[in-house]
């Protein structure tokens, strides 16, 4: 029979993961099903993270309440049951006389009863790329097309020690790799490494939870270290040795169990988190685990369900400063406490979301967009209070801290940063834009910055044509710009007092609701799809001229001027443009 426990309540929002993203050099894995977020979705969370700032322990006797549905067994796919008859009908024909084992993940999500499409294979007596050239030798005598082979070499610097077999099999992608041994020379901290046992595998494994296996063979499930399944059921995040000594083989597993700790709101053990907040352990994290690897944790970690529990986890546990490295020097100085603040303000962005039943992801019918809003949004949120610091590059250029900690701290993509940057900047312009809406402010200074000789705009159309050109500047982010401008501006001495006060959370929402209304009422969402009336060719007919900056500024004129004029039609842009030259050859010959 399965057990069943009640998690307890807290530990953020409950959303939907978003698409795992697979490193760059790793064949695509098979796409999960996309879920857009909605407000519905959001009213059926666990609760809000407000008030839950730190890790608080869990005592004994709330421990032993918590239980977690665990199936007894693992319930195959018709997918899975062809793949893996596929592998043994291998084995059997080559008498190869090979244990197949299916582990970690896969194992540990079935007993859950969560799919999974992460396959690794443990072979328990040849590597993986010797299989997979089985495999392939077995497809051509029964006729089939062969299979590229990628190997993931194995580099123990970067505490990467076991190479890696993949190959497609019935579409999708399986990894291969042989159960290791570990055995380290006297004054070596590198371990040799040698084909092992099933159980020596098992407490090599980074958590008791992920040191499962289920044996193909004879269709069973291996509990080898004597706690994964127990663990399972309890929601314990531990490891099957000491963690300390875990965590220096490699010290990517700490941000490994700050991750599952949060997408499965289990709790971190006890001597677990003692280890994490070694020195040495943070240390080697930093020196010895490639930034690659290290963002792609992070970003893991943003695409699943709990992504403030997991901040919270990183930031507690004294890892903030090592994921999130900083430039040497920076200006003004990275302040005290900045940790705390940038967690802070991810998870008022994740409870001003929820209020607003996640309009702020709005990607229409493209679900990559969705998760792409969010996951940036997330970030932004967790810079804010680095938007205004700086620092200088090689080529003494300034440029924000923010981007220097997504693309070098963590090696995401060059556009990652460029978009978070970029939502900084319209927050700041979002919450002129606010204020505008809000108040009797004076139009006449935006109105001159519009505004030149040629081009007027009428006062009650001020407000759109600005609105119009921040949107066609940050496109399809809008409401996300929009909703860090929120939680920005008016800057609150403690930002704090918005995750605590619920009222002054409840009137950001409004004031968010508002203004993202004015812009749709504006009818200005997708106004960055507005196409010039007039192409440059035309310009240059109207105004007589061959071309030159002259016809990049008119055409920047001539977007004003449909934002001011949104009915209006090529015929009357050329009428326009013509009075202008009248008036630029007057002012010309006034000169």
């Amino acid at each position: 029979m399965p057990h069943r426990l009640l998690l307890p309540r807290g530990g953020g929002l409950l959303l939907p993961p978003l698409r795992r993203r697979s490193p760059a050099s790793s064949p695509p894995l098979r796409s999960v099903a996309p879920h857009a977020l909605h407000r519905n979705f959001f009213f059926s969370r666990i609760r809000a993270f407000s008030g839950n700032h730190g890790m608080a322990a869990v005592s004994p006797e709330q421990q032993q309440r918590r239980s977690v549905e665990v199936s007894e067994t693992v319930e195959l796919t018709e997918k899975e049951e062809r793949i893996f008859r596929r592998l043994l009908d291998v084995v059997r024909h080559f008498d190869l006389g090979t244990q197949l084992r299916v582990a970690g993940g896969w194992v540990r999500d079935k007993l859950l009863g969560k799919d999974s499409a992460d396959i690794d294979i443990a072979l328990d007596n040849m590597t993986g790329r010797n299989f997979c050239e089985k495999v392939n030798e077995y497809s051509e005598l029964i006729g089939e097309e062969q299979k590229g082979i990628g190997v993931i070499q194995c580099n123990p610097d970067q505490s990467k020690h076991l190479e890696t077999a993949r190959m497609l099999i019935f579409d999708i992608w399986i990894d291969f790799v042989n159960l290791r041994s570990e055995k380290y020379a006297e004054n070596s901290r590198i371990p040799t490494m040698e084909i092992g046992t099933a159980k020596e595998d098992a407490y090599r494994r980074d958590l008791t939870i992920n040191s499962l296996f289920f044996n193909i063979n004879n269709k069973s499930v291996e509990d080898l270290t004597g706690r994964g399944i127990d663990d399972l059921k309890k929601g314990l995040i531990v490891t099957p040795l000491p963690a300390k000594a875990t965590f220096l083989d490699d010290p990517l597993r700490v941000l490994r169990a700050i991750r599952f700790a949060a997408r499965f709101d289990f709790t971190l053990a006890e001597d677990l988190k003692e280890a994490a907040s070694d020195e040495k352990v943070k240390s080697e994290l930093g020196s010895k685990i490639s930034r690659e690897r290290i963002g792609h944790e992070i970003d893991l970690m943003m695409l699943d369900k709990r992504p403030v529990k997991a901040m919270c986890y990183i930031r507690d546990l004294g890892l903030f400063y090592v994921v999130f490295a900083f430039p040497d020097k920076s200006d003004p100085p990275v302040f005290d406490k900045c940790d705390w603040h940038c967690v802070s303000y991810i998870e008022a962005a994740w409870n001003l979301a929820y209020l607003t039943g996640c309009s702020v992801f709005s990607g229409g019918s493209d679900p990559k967009l969705q998760d792409e809003q969010r996951r940036l949004c997330l970030y932004s949120a967790l810079f804010i209070p680095l938007r205004n610091i700086f620092y200088l590059d090689k080529k003494s250029k300034e440029v924000p801290v923010t981007s220097y900690i997504i693309r070098d701290s963590l090696k995401l993509k060059g556009s990652d940063a460029e978009t978070v940057v970029n939502i900084h900047a319209a927050s700041e312009k979002f919450a002129e834009l606010v204020l505008l809406s809000e108040s009797d402010v004076d139009m006449g200074t935006l109105k001159e910055k519009l505004e030149d000789e040629y081009l007027e705009i009428p006062t009650d159309l001020v407000k759109r044509v600005f609105a119009g050109l921040l949107l066609r500047e940050i496109k399809d982010f809008w409401r996300v710009a929009l909703l860090i401008s929120i939680l920005s501006y008016p800057e609150a001495e403690n930002v704090g007092d918005i995750l605590s006060q619920q009222d002054e959370l409840h009137r950001r929402k409004e004031k968010y609701i508002r203004a993202e209304r004015s812009i749709t009422d504006l009818d200005l969402d997708g106004v960055w799809k507005l196409k010039p009336l007039l192409d440059g060719k035309t310009i240059m007919g109207v105004m007589q001229v061959k071309g030159g900056p002259l016809i990049g500024k008119w055409q920047q004129r001539l977007v004003k001027w449909q934002l001011a004029h949104p009915r209006g039609t090529a015929d009357e842009c050329i009428e326009w443009m013509k009075q202008s030259q009248s008036k630029r050859q007057k002012v010309e010959s006034s000169a």
